[in-house]
């Protein structure tokens, strides 16, 4: 494949993401000013303005990681990767629709294990593609091991 087709999938794969963020953004602002900043939380919660950089660099990395992989094997054969990566970011939008969307700490924490897991599973499957791609992950995964740490505290506050 050529400098223009893999430029064009590189820029599918982070609209794609970028649509996801999207869409779990629609649950979360509306809700910041209000249930949130109304919620019990633990001392190390970080300010609001941290979590929009975050997840910028955050959902770019991802990208980039995806179009590595399918950048080295295609899409044929990175089907099963890509498949576990579109899970994780299905699992990702979700999380937000149950914490801030229907408020529910709870029924989040469960989900946020699974989208953990979903994340090690891609990071699994990239690596043994491509190192570099697996790697692009780690951010990722320490940042949802953090809220998923988070998440828990706030749900232990808010049914207190």
């Amino acid at each position: 494949m050529n400098a223009l087709q893999q430029i064009i999938a590189l820029v599918i794969i982070l609209v794609i993401c970028f649509i996801v963020a999207g869409i779990g953004s629609v649950a979360t602002t509306p809700n910041i000013e209000s249930w949130y900043k109304n919620l019990a939380k633990p001392a190390w919660t970080p300010p609001n303005w941290l979590f929009g950089p975050v997840w910028t660099i955050l959902y770019i990395t991802m990208a980039i990681s995806a179009w590595l992989v399918w950048r080295d094997i295609g899409l044929s054969k990175a089907a099963i990767p890509l498949a576990i990566f579109a899970l994780q970011l299905i699992l990702n939008a979700l999380w937000s629709w149950l914490f801030f969307g229907a408020h529910n700490p709870g029924a989040a924490m469960v989900e946020i294990v699974a989208l953990w897991a979903a994340i090690l599973a891609t990071i699994i499957l990239f690596w043994r593609i491509t190192p570099l791609a697996g790697a692009l992950m780690l951010p990722y995964i320490a940042w949802v091991t953090f809220a998923s740490a988070l998440n828990f505290a706030i749900w232990r506050l808010y049914g207190a």
